[in-house]
């Protein structure tokens, strides 16, 4: 029991994401009004971004910038070199949640604009009286 205790603390991060992840998803399934749900999705969004960036990180891990000669000559050891790769991701993925963001806040400034309330339930029965 003892070890289990010791996993789960020394994954804190993890179980962190996780929790972030329920909030948004429950923000985004639970929740009537718009904005709200765009908020969950942005909160689920993070979770996910900080996830792929803890797994990236190395304890002790040198930076990716790599000596050409060394390179060539295969001194360089691996394990030893953080992967840039989910980093990068992780900045493109930023980029495409804040542009999704602002275009479902465009979007919801028309449907106000158009129904008068952002209440998925209200906006529901407009439509069908249409």
């Amino acid at each position: 029991m003892e070890s289990m205790l010791g996993v789960v603390v020394a994954k804190y991060n993890y179980w962190l994401y996780v929790v972030l992840m329920m909030i948004g998803f429950y923000a985004m399934i639970g929740k009537r009004n718009l904005v709200k749900k765009l908020l969950g999705m942005n909160i689920f969004q993070t979770a996910i971004i900080l996830f792929f960036v803890s797994m990236g990180a190395k304890r002790g891990g040198g930076i990716p910038i790599l000596d050409k000669e060394a390179a060539l000559a295969g001194a360089v050891k691996v394990a030893e070199v953080v992967n840039p790769l989910p980093h990068v991701l992780m900045l493109t993925a930023i980029v495409v949640s804040v542009s999704v963001t602002g275009v479902a806040l465009a979007v919801m400034q028309r449907i106000y604009k158009e129904y008068g309330t952002l209440e998925e339930d209200e906006i529901l029965d407009k439509i069908g009286r249409s």
